[in-house]
């Protein structure tokens, strides 16, 4: 059995969203076990013979800060859900809540790997192969040295090949050109380390990309610090929505245009499904002694029950022991960059 453990209080939504979510997922999914976390009587009084209730009597709120997080709510369902998995009874967790209180929680209760600094949030985004990129950091370190951008590459490598057939995916560094004279200086020296990295056969390595190479699908994995990786994120999320935004626009025109809408309809609409982020929703929490996987915080039923398929999938194929082997086998590389405090990380 996987057994996952749920955050069910978190996230704008909630218990409305949570409980719908979870049930689908194990009509689905007969050798999966849920550990709804959390209090109510929506939550008790929810039944199925592969669920079991685990009690929290404190909430982490959207807008609380990390310090309260930390050191206020110790029996926050998001601080309980992490303590399954640093407990062994459960493989993975999943929260919609606040992104730096969990990120926080995630990196306190369970530490991260041996020779890794900061954690990562890693997140799949679609591309014109009809596959997608990860691109990490999508936000959770705003300031990156060498180092960390080196390691993310690692994990974000190790995530890839345990989740695909790639067992060596590509890897690019975003920045502002393809050149290897371009960038800032954090940057050419992170494209040093990404080639040292892979001449001793850690990475595959491809080289500097763009932002349209991300959604070309030039290479499998982008890394990047989270200051930029948190505005791409925001902006793709938008694209889907302004896609259907026109269509609703179109279709209230004259007659004329509402005809050159509904031809144009069947591929716009398959267009906006491709593209809609409720479909890649689950970020996984990249760095952690413990696999913890974080959904929008405004997802609806269908997007959360991806977050708990991405958890799902990810703690049936070792997810956490691939990413230690990687790291272990790039350990000469990965050296020394400063720790950063937990108030340091940054919220969603």
């Amino acid at each position: 059995m996987t057994i996952l453990a749920v955050d069910c209080m978190g996230g704008d939504h909630g218990l409305r969203v949570t409980l719908p979510a979870c049930r689908h997922f194990l009509d689905a999914h007969p050798d999966a076990q849920l550990l709804l976390v959390g209090a109510g009587d929506a939550l008790q009084a929810f039944q199925h013979p592969r669920a079991k209730h685990v009690a929290a009597s404190e909430v982490v709120t959207m807008d609380d800060p990390v310090e309260v997080a930390l050191r206020r709510k110790k029996d926050s369902s998001m601080r309980v859900a992490i303590q399954q998995v640093k407990e062994g009874k459960a493989q993975a967790a999943v929260s919609a809540g606040n992104t730096g209180a969990l990120m926080a929680l995630a990196r306190y209760v369970l530490k991260t790997l041996e020779g890794i600094d900061r954690p990562a949030i890693a997140y799949p985004m679609p591309n014109a192969k009809g596959g997608v990129t990860t691109v990490l950091d999508l936000g959770a370190n705003v300031d990156c040295t060498e180092q960390h951008l080196l390691q993310f590459a690692v994990m974000g490598s190790a995530l890839v090949s345990a989740l695909t057939d790639q067992e060596a995916p590509t890897v690019g560094l975003l920045n502002i050109g393809e050149e290897v004279i371009k960038g800032s200086e954090v940057i050419k020296r992170a494209g040093e380390l990404l080639r040292s990295a892979a001449a001793a056969g850690d990475l595959n390595f491809h080289g500097n990309v763009e932002g349209n190479d991300i959604f070309k699908g030039t290479t499998a994995i982008v890394v990047c610090d989270g200051f930029v990786g948190n505005v791409l994120l925001k902006t793709s999320e938008g694209l889907a929505g302004m896609i259907g935004g026109f269509l609703r626009q179109e279709f209230s025109r004259n007659v004329f245009t509402k005809m050159a809408a509904l031809a144009a309809y069947p591929v716009l609409r398959a267009f906006k499904n491709r593209v809609d982020h409720r479909r890649y929703n689950g970020a996984a929490l990249m760095g952690l002694r413990g696999l913890v996987f974080k959904s929008h915080g405004s997802a609806d039923d269908f997007a959360f029950g991806h977050a708990l398929e991405r958890a799902y999938d990810a703690a049936r194929n070792n997810l956490l022991d691939r990413v230690q082997a990687r790291i272990a086998h790039a350990k000469p590389l990965l050296a020394g960059a400063a720790d950063a405090p937990l108030e340091a990380i940054a919220s969603e």
